[in-house]
Formats: structure tokens, C-alpha cells, sequence
């Protein structure tokens, strides 16, 4: 569905955020590991609802299952790790005409060194996957640490399983080490034993865990929206968001110091309640960012700028080409068509301060949900059309319907 966005005023609330979708497709994949495990204020997006049937359905499957995992792409990096140490089942794993073309053979060659046995079924290097799932595995293996930190956190969360434990070796500048970070500290807080010295990561193999229930961080990522929300609104502009912690796992908690640039203040609270209100007006005319341990916040930073008519550079984006769409070019895409000037290169993007938004454009989602709900915020400028707008529940089901207790016009 399309969905017209009138010309908006944000009014004060409280919204209720569910759980990080990093973290509970980690937690997920560490319960099926380990069946004891209980899960808290788990996500409610469709990438860990798939996550969670594919395990479940996987749970119950006779010896070959064929599991399609649509547009989840952290699923399919952790589930072919799950899979390749599931002795004596197989499986056939694959996803969405977008999911096969994104490369999955950094994951799956470290898997085969260390001794899974990992076919493609048609294109060398990307889904769909034959699995064929085996129990001797080595100990030790290198992979390349600046592709995507999904292929590393899928070998650290089935490492406790392995006889042996795992030796990690990260090759190259690591990406989205915050990601790297949070897996382990996962594992830690269930009991496991981890390293992360240098270049080299170890988990200790782990019979049973010490704790038996996590309970998940409300997602920065979705929190980033509400940033912008702000950033765009009027001084005084305030909301309240549920469960989000000052000693957060996620990297997107960078927008708590990346948006006192644009006015926005941000207030820790008991019980994990944040208030974040527009403080000042911002008077910078442009601003440099290295995001390349919070890449999912891009496309946020960049709208809110442009809304703000402030420039900004942003870098360490290269894993940004192979998520859901090219987010780069996406970005300029739909920008340009607002009236914008942008540049990108293939870990970079640019934009020139603007002093106009063109109003009443349609901006195209590409079947991305980041790009949906990084535009909406702009109907606190501009009457705007955000198309597929039904794709926001990949991550945050219920965002049109919190925008519009907060007053924006659908």
C-alpha cells in the first residue's frame, strides 16, 4: 500500500518499543542451542518471527527440510551456521529473489574449512543453500572482517556447541565491530567464556549455561526514527521511549551524541525509560560522520539532515550495498527526487546543505523498511507518499500506528 503522509505536528507521548531485532535473532539461535534458555521482550518484527518458525520448524522436520526465509538476512547468515552442525539432518536454505542475490560465501567457506559441507544449488556464492549438517569440526579458522559482521557473529554463536570451542581469526578492518561486541557479550551473560584480543576471538565450548533467562534492549535502530521525529519538531518537541539502556549492546546507541547536533537531548530515566527532547535549534551547516560500527542509522542521518538543510558526509557504509537494496544509491535516488544534491561513493555518502524540500514526492522503499521510516519524519516539513509502506514490519510492525498517536496525519 501507498500511504499519504499529511503535513504534520509532533505531539507529546509515550511509546512502547519491542526488543532489539540484533539481539533476539542472537538470542533465538542461542535457545535453540541451548533449550533452557528464556527470552524476554523479545522482538516482534518478521525478521525474528521467521527466525523463530524456522527453528521451531526445524525442531519437528524429519531428515530434509526446505526453509525459505524471505527477506531476513541476519536469519540466513545465523541459520546456516545452526544448520551446518545439525548432525544427520539436511536442508535446503533460501529466501526472497533479493536474499539471492546477496552473497553468503565468506560465511559458508569458513563453514567448509572447518569442515561443514555447504553446496549452492544454483549460483556459486548465494542462496539458495544445500546444508548437510555434521558434528567433527575443527577449532580454528580466519575470515575476512570487513564484509559483514553477521558472517563472524554466525560462527561465534554456534562456537560453544563446537567439542573443541573456536579460534577466530579476523582478517582486514573489522565492520560493525559494536555487532561483534554484542554477540559476545551474549555469550557472556549466559555463562560462556569468551576472548577478543587482537585480531583473534575465542569461545570456549559450553556444556550448560549459568543463566536461564535474557531479557532483550528495546531496538536503537527503531529508536532512530524518533530522533529524527524530534530533530525535525519544534523546540520543546518531547517523547517518551520504553526500555532502552544507557550501557547499551547496540551500536545505534551512538544517536544519543550524534543528534546533540541537530538540538536533541536525551534523558535516562528509571526503569529504562528514555525522554528525548529538542533542545535548541541547530546552527551547524554541516556534519561528518564515521558510521561504520552503526551503518543501519545512515539513511536517518541523511533524511534528517537533508529536513534540517544541513550537509553531511558519511562513512564506513560500504555493507550498505548488499542489504535489502543498494541503500547508497537508493538514498540518492529518492533524495534527488526531494530537491537534493547528493554523492556517494562505495563506502560514502554526501550531502550538500539545501534551503528547499519539494513536497508532495512519492518516495520509493524498494522493499527496504529503513528507507520507509527514515522518510516518514519529513511530514513535519512536507506533505509526502511513502510507497510499500507496508514493509515496515520487517523490523518495527507497529510504526504508522505510533506515528499516529504522536499526531501525524496518515
Amino acid at each position: 500500500m501507498n500511504l499519504k503522509l499529511d503535513k504534520s505536528e509532533l505531539q507529546f507521548a509515550s511509546i512502547s518499543i519491542s526488543g532489539s531485532k540484533s539481539e533476539t535473532n542472537r538470542a533465538l539461535l542461542l535457545q535453540a542451542l541451548f533449550p533452557e534458555l528464556q527470552i524476554e521482550n523479545a522482538s516482534n518484527s518478521d525478521d525474528s518471527e521467521i527466525m523463530q518458525k524456522a527453528l521451531q520448524d526445524f525442531q519437528f522436520s524429519t531428515n530434509f527440510q526446505h526453509i525459505d526465509v524471505h527477506h531476513a538476512g541476519t536469519a540466513m547468515r545465523f541459520l546456516t551456521a545452526f544448520f551446518a552442525i545439525q548432525e544427520g539432518k539436511e536442508v535446503v536454505l533460501t529466501g526472497s529473489k533479493r536474499m539471492q542475490e546477496r552473497p553468503v560465501k565468506i560465511l559458508v567457506d569458513a563453514l567448509n574449512r572447518l569442515g561443514a559441507e555447504i553446496i549452492y544449488e544454483e549460483k556459486e556464492g548465494f542462496p539458495p543453500i544445500r546444508i548437510k549438517g555434521k558434528k567433527d569440526f575443527k577449532s580454528s579458522v580466519t575470515i575476512s572482517a570487513n564484509v559483514s559482521s553477521q558472517y563472524i557473529s554466525a560462527l561465534l554463536l554456534i562456537a560453544p556447541k563446537l567439542e573443541n570451542g573456536l579460534e577466530l581469526t579476523l582478517e582486514g578492518e573489522i565492520t560493525s565491530g559494536s555487532y561483534i561486541k554484542m554477540t559476545l557479550a551474549l555469550l557472556n551473560e549466559i555463562g560462556i567464556q569468551t576472548s577478543f584480543i587482537g585480531n583473534k576471538i575465542k569461545v570456549s565450548p559450553c556444556k550448560s549455561i549459568s543463566t536461564s533467562k535474557i531479557s532483550i534492549e528495546s531496538d536503537w535502530s527503531s529508536a532512530s526514527y524518533w530522533y529524527s521525529l524530534i530533530a525535525l519538531s519544534r523546540i520543546g518537541s518531547q517523547v517518551t521511549l520504553s526500555n532502552f539502556k544507557e550501557s547499551s549492546l547496540q551500536g545505534d546507541s551512538i544517536l544519543v551524541e550524534i543528534y546533540k547536533d541537530f538540538g536533541v537531548e536525551t534523558i535516562f530515566n528509571k526503569n529504562n525509560f528514555i525522554t528525548i527532547t529538542k533542545v535548541k535549534k541547530s546552527v551547524i551547516a554541516a556534519v561528518d560522520y564515521q558510521l561504520v560500527n552503526a551503518p543501519d542509522i545512515a539513511q536517518t542521518i541523511a533524511v534528517t539532515c537533508f529536513g534540517l538543510g544541513i550537509g553531511c558526509s558519511l562513512f564506513g557504509l560500504h555493507t550498505l550495498k548488499i542489504k535489502e537494496t543498494d541503500r547508497l544509491e537508493a538514498l540518492k535516488n529518492e533524495l534527488t527526487k526531494l530537491g537534493a544534491s547528493v554523492f556517494i561513493t562505495n563506502d560514502s555518502f554526501h550531502l550538500e546543505k539545501a534551503s528547499k524540500i519539494k513536497s508532495d514526492k512519492s518516495i520509493v522503499t524498494y522493499q527496504d523498511h529503513r528507507m520507509a521510516m527514515a522518510f516518514a519524519p519529513l511530514a513535519l516539513r512536507v506533505p509526502i507518499e511513502i510507497q510499500e509502506a507496508e514493509v515496515v514490519s520487517k523490523s518495527y510492525p507497529n510504526f504508522w500506528d505510533d506515528l499516529r498517536v504522536v499526531g501525524v496525519k496518515l
